[in-house]
């Protein structure tokens, strides 16, 4: 099956310097461990679930957000695994965050990048590949909502609606083979 996160195309900004892309991958899987684990228990014992006090602070700036507070409330699902089928091939992943209501899906992926483009048009393309892929495999298991992505950039923290032509179009120049 394809992963949406391996559909080819640039993750970072051009010149984003800092960490390896290993320390960076491991931050960032981390940090996505923290966001999904902590909204369930009491912010007193986050301190006791990470020992790493600067990325307990990046969760908690994100969780502490009241403008995010919809994000993690009741009814949001955490790492919400889907499959679909699209063009002719099996496409499987999880998504971070995923909100369903009976007219409304909206999935987020969390990015812990150091720099966050300032407009949806510059979202590096593989990070709009792989919304692309989400909007098209839940368009199909839920074909009577409107779906919507985001990006929920935790530098910030800043939620980033992502416009359905940008990542539709961004998807179509993904080749399945």
């Amino acid at each position: 099956p394809l992963s949406p996160s391996n559909l080819g195309g640039a993750k970072a900004l051009p010149g984003e310097a800092g960490q390896d892309e290993a320390a960076a991958k491991a931050h960032g899987t981390a940090l996505h461990r923290l966001l999904e684990h902590l909204p369930q228990h009491d912010p007193a014992d986050w301190p006791l679930m990470c020992d790493d006090a600067a990325l307990l602070a990046e969760a908690r700036a994100v969780l502490d957000d009241p403008g995010l507070t919809h994000v993690f409330g009741p009814g949001s699902l955490a790492e919400a695994p889907f499959a679909a089928t699209i063009g002719g091939r099996q496409l499987e992943g999880t998504i971070d965050r995923l909100l369903v209501t009976p007219t409304h899906v909206l999935a987020i992926d969390f990015k812990s990048n150091r720099q966050v483009p300032a407009r949806p048009q510059d979202v590096p393309e593989g990070i709009l590949r792989q919304m692309g892929a989400y909007a098209a495999a839940l368009a199909q298991i839920f074909p009577d909502r409107r779906i919507d992505v985001a990006v929920l950039w935790t530098r910030g923290p800043q939620l980033m609606p992502l416009p359905p032509d940008i990542v539709r179009d961004a998807f179509a120049r993904t080749t399945i083979p």
